[in-house]
């Protein structure tokens, strides 16, 4: 990937593996909904996150946006999904939002426009190893909240 491609799934991805964690965190705001997302991917409540927990996680979340099933989300199946999880139609937050279709993009390796499991998957973990900053295998909430900032940071000069 190029580093403008890099730049755009940092910000890209968690928007899409945030999704599944958005039920529970959407009724809380700003450093509250961040330690919900960080406590419920926290499979075994040891304060930090494993590869294997966050890739559990992410295979959650594309299994919530496969509406029909098929192994593959379209730009279609996941504005639904947010919609359906979050309460709140795809472009709420107008100007804070990439397209689904954009999305998918930065992570779809064939170009066919469609995010299969095993895109989702390697775009999951290319993001875990991004936060994983010490490199010890797993994610703290210092990491993820850095990780977050720096996504925030970086999508606001794209």
């Amino acid at each position: 990937m190029t580093h403008r491609t890099w730049r755009i799934a940092i910000v890209a991805l968690p928007a899409l593996c945030g999704l599944a964690l958005a039920p529970v965190a959407g009724a809380h705001g700003g450093a509250e909904q961040k330690d919900t997302q960080f406590q419920m991917m926290d499979a075994n409540g040891d304060g930090k996150i494993s590869a294997e927990e966050h890739a559990a996680g992410a295979k959650k979340m594309f299994q919530m946006m496969d509406a029909d099933n098929d192994g593959k989300v379209t730009a279609s199946e996941m504005d639904a999904a947010h919609e359906r999880i979050t309460g709140k139609p795809k472009g709420a937050m107008k100007g804070h939002e990439m397209s689904a279709a954009d999305k998918i993009k930065v992570i779809d390796s064939n170009h066919d426009g469609v995010l299969s499991a095993e895109e989702h998957e390697a775009g999951s973990k290319a993001m875990f190893e991004k936060m994983d900053t010490d490199k010890d295998g797993f994610v703290t909430k210092a990491e993820m909240e850095a990780g977050h900032a720096k996504m925030m940071s970086k999508g606001a000069r794209k």
